[in-house]
């Protein structure tokens, strides 16, 4: 069983530099491959079809390494070739899944929006007393030292990574399967909703634990104020920085206007100050809802039930209501699921995804009666054939404790 971890990394002045290097290295490999992979697709259509027509990711590095290593980019030869290499096999790895239609075309990675983030080879990643040495790296010092592994075994998929405000080394490694746990035996079904992230019932002993959503928090809506504020002000400071619009005409789009800038926006240092403002803000809100599902999760798997039953909600079509959207993308479902899985695994609890159009919340839990007319804002379910009143959340809940003992149910 692999286990990941995220270490805060110290590193100098000089490091620092040379961080932002190698990730500048890695967002360049990674375009250069798409533009090369673009040629080549329209080489193809040019031929009728005929051909190759996608790149090979070993042609792209042997042609970066040959020609422009030597001539024009000598700049590569500053970092390390295991991240240069690593981007392109990324880019490559997007580009066959968009070529077998499993996600969508891969876009460019830009400095402003993308997370800076290069690949440290393995093989020479080495654990030091206070910190690690890597290749062309040096010795970096750590704010914790790295997980110890028996001799013979080396980490996995080392990354460096920068969330905004510090750099971050995340790895994994292998630990040894842990010996089964005494399990109680009881089956949890877990609603999630935006009143309450997640309304729990436990089948065995009857009991009811809710989970409230940290969005509706004090402290996470003035952080949400904050930053419209911001958001605000760095409006006004583009406004005042925009001398006209230009008018462009996209390919099948809407005629759209450009703005024409007084001065480039890389030398509006305010402006600057102002986007790492708010980049801080998004970094402290996403950091406070990572914290509340992984306590929340911990807290359920911690009762050691036998199984878990989640919804398998299309949180992509839910994102289409937009009044819900942002309620929703907040509300984090996805990692909650995703940490429920592996968090099970790890201690032997069975994890059941419920049928998608399972209706949970459209059944009575009491009596089984379907109820089809019930709204989004119908809060308590009151059933017309035995009439029980109770709460929406929690009926769900119940109903998909139950779930498991059905025919349809299928494990995670």
């Amino acid at each position: 069983m692999f286990r990941g971890r995220k270490i805060r990394l110290l590193p100098t002045k000089e490091q620092e530099l040379l961080f932002w290097k190698s990730a500048g290295t890695a967002r360049w490999a990674y375009n250069y491959f798409l533009v090369e992979n673009e040629a080549a697709y329209r080489a193809y259509l040019k031929r009728g079809k005929t051909g190759p027509r996608r790149i090979s990711a070993d042609d792209v590095r042997k042609h970066i390494n040959n020609n422009l290593k030597k001539t024009t980019h000598q700049w590569l030869k500053e970092v390390s070739n295991n991240v240069m290499k690593m981007a392109v096999k990324k880019a490559d790895y997007a580009v066959k899944k968009f070529l077998k239609g499993l996600a969508g075309k891969p876009k460019f990675k830009t400095k402003h929006r993308t997370k800076p983030s290069f690949y440290v080879n393995y093989a020479s990643l080495a654990r030091k007393n206070g910190g690690f040495h890597g290749e062309r790296l040096g010795f970096i010092r750590t704010a914790e030292p790295l997980p110890r592994l028996p001799k013979g075994k080396r980490y996995s998929d080392p990354w460096i990574s920068f969330d905004g405000k510090y750099w971050y080394l995340g790895l994994s490694y292998e630990v040894p399967t842990s010996e089964a746990e005494e399990l109680s035996g009881d089956t949890i079904g877990i609603d999630l909703g935006i009143k309450t992230l997640a309304t729990c019932y436990v089948s065995g002993t009857k009991k009811k634990m809710t989970f409230q959503n940290i969005n509706r928090t004090k402290k996470v809506r003035r952080l949400e104020k904050k930053l419209r504020r911001e958001q605000r002000k760095q409006s006004r400071k583009l406004v005042a920085n925009t001398a006209r619009h230009k008018l462009i005409q996209r390919e099948g789009k809407k005629i759209g206007r450009k703005p024409i800038w007084k001065r480039p926006l890389h030398e509006c240092r305010n402006l600057k100050k102002q986007r790492r403002k708010i980049a801080l803000i998004h970094r402290c809100l996403a950091n406070i809802r990572q914290n509340h599902v992984h306590q929340t999760t911990a807290t359920i798997v911690k009762t050691k039930p036998s199984r878990v039953v989640l919804e398998n909600l299309n949180v992509k079509g839910l994102m289409k209501n937009k009044h819900l959207a942002k309620a929703i993308s907040g509300a984090k479902f996805y990692e909650f699921r995703r940490q429920m899985i592996y968090k099970c695994e790890e201690h032997g609890i069975q994890v059941i995804i419920a049928d998608r159009f399972y209706p949970s919340s459209k059944t009575c839990s009491y009596c089984g009666y379907l109820k089809k007319d019930l709204r989004l804002n119908d809060r308590v379910y009151v059933c017309p054939a035995c009439g029980k009143s109770i709460d929406r959340d929690l009926n769900a809940a119940i109903n998909l404790a139950n779930y498991f003992q059905s025919d349809t149910a299928c494990t995670a």
